[in-house]
């Protein structure tokens, strides 16, 4: 067996002939060998954005509350071990190791992988630490991701939009019955999606799942500032009660609301169980980190970190981004070319005034000359400037911007994970 975390996930990596090879059939056989049934709640996460945030608070809030919580993300950024999280601990390297030891053992001639191998591994060591909650974050649509091999107690689907059509559709719906099929019978599924696509309300009715929609079935309201300067806290309200004069997430955003009110929705269904106190929500509000959404660097120019690679996410950077006071500002951009790097594009085109191309040196990453190519198809009015890597766009950047500019790095995890390697700073 392997000895090292580093040569058990490049041995991962090489096991299976595919990246992503969705079904759980396989999954399932090697979790009934492991004998994983979790008997602590499990809350499941999906959506095409939104997922890491909404993981992220419920922890923080759980964890506020006093609970052991488990929770398994990705990607990662920097380091494996952050999708694998205990009581807000990075799971160790000798951890990971002994879970995919036991998994390599009992899986026989069952092909996994990587993030089939990872969602075991993380379950096995949620038990092993018997946690008492497990947030678990879906990789790819639902229906026929790993994570779903686990039963949730309660379901969240953050938002839905068009995104890895080649897996899950081409149109909202179809990617809504994938992202649905993580509902369990007689169990609350949570919508944060205002616009909650039909295929959605079919399913939830088709097995039986209570179905709790924003804006409908629970939601919530800003309080303006008595000083007049914005929205400084916010109101909670569900079927089950409310909640009053929360702090506006420390996660910046414009739709951090929409997920904050699924996270509480979220724990009103599981409130038998595991029940949390205002004192806690408020502190996991206030508390909540995470790497890579419209994360600020402290600094001059200010640098914001965006993993946004789709136009969904790329509408909501560039929301976030015309909300700031007026600034010249750099693009840092790297995408991997199977994503819809035009509607990325289209998306932000208003809000960058410097384009600094870079390329991903990934199987899947697009060249700086096929972004500058797709820059000019969209007509952008900025300047677009090529460079070979992240890194290497960054340096100029910041060489160049003024005190008063900003720098934006976006586009995909490996873009933001290239600028904090740089920039030397830890993901969590």
């Amino acid at each position: 067996m392997h000895s090292t975390l580093s040569d058990w996930l490049s041995y991962l990596e090489s096991l299976h002939p595919k990246t992503i090879a969705l079904g759980l059939e396989r999954v399932a056989e090697v979790k009934q060998r492991l004998n994983l049934h979790p008997e602590f709640p499990v809350i499941i996460v999906g959506g095409t954005n939104g997922k890491g945030s909404v993981c992220a608070m419920l922890e923080a809030i759980l964890h506020a509350a006093g609970y052991k919580v488990g929770c398994y993300t990705s990607p990662h950024l920097l380091d494996y071990n952050e999708r694998v999280r205990i009581a807000k601990r990075q799971a160790s390297d000798a951890e990971l190791c002994a879970s995919f030891e036991a998994i390599e053992r009992a899986r026989g001639d069952i092909a996994l992988t990587y993030f089939e191998f990872g969602t075991l591994a993380a379950m096995q060591c949620f038990i092993e630490h018997q946690v008492d909650v497990a947030i678990l974050e879906v990789g790819l649509g639902g229906r026929l991701d790993a994570v779903n091999v686990f039963d949730a107690d309660v379901a969240v689907v953050t938002s839905v939009d068009i995104d890895h059509i080649d897996y899950l559709g081409d149109t909202r719906e179809k990617i809504a019955f994938e992202k649905a099929g993580i509902f369990r019978p007689g169990r609350v599924a949570v919508c944060a999606d205002s616009d909650v696509p039909s295929a959605l309300r079919a399913h939830a009715e088709q097995i039986g799942a209570e179905l709790w929609c924003v804006a409908r079935d629970f939601g919530f309201e800003l309080l303006a500032n008595v000083h007049g300067a914005g929205a400084q806290q916010w109101n909670y309200r569900s079927k089950l009660g409310s909640r009053h004069a929360l702090p506006i997430p420390a996660l910046r955003g414009a739709f951090q609301l929409h997920n904050a009110s699924a996270v509480l929705a979220a724990l009103d269904a599981l409130n038998d169980r595991l029940p949390v106190s205002m004192e806690a929500v408020r502190r996991g509000l206030v508390e909540v980190q995470l790497a890579g959404r419209f994360q600020f660097v402290p600094g001059t120019p200010t640098l914001i970190l965006d993993v946004a690679h789709n136009p969904h996410a790329a509408r909501s950077l560039a929301q976030n981004l015309a909300s700031l006071p007026p600034a010249k500002t750099y693009a840092v951009f790297a995408m991997l070319k199977d994503k819809d790097m035009t509607g990325v594009v289209e998306a932000l085109r208003d809000q960058i005034n410097v384009w600094l191309v870079a390329g991903i040196d990934a199987p899947r990453g697009a060249t700086a000359d096929e972004l500058a190519r797709v820059l000019r198809e969209v007509n952008v009015a900025g300047e677009i400037m090529e460079f070979e890597n992240a890194a290497s766009a960054l340096l100029h950047a910041s060489k160049v911007a003024g005190g008063s500019d900003r720098i934006a790095a976006f586009g995909s995890f490996y873009t933001v994970a290239e600028v904090m390697q740089a920039r030397k700073l830890r993901a969590g």
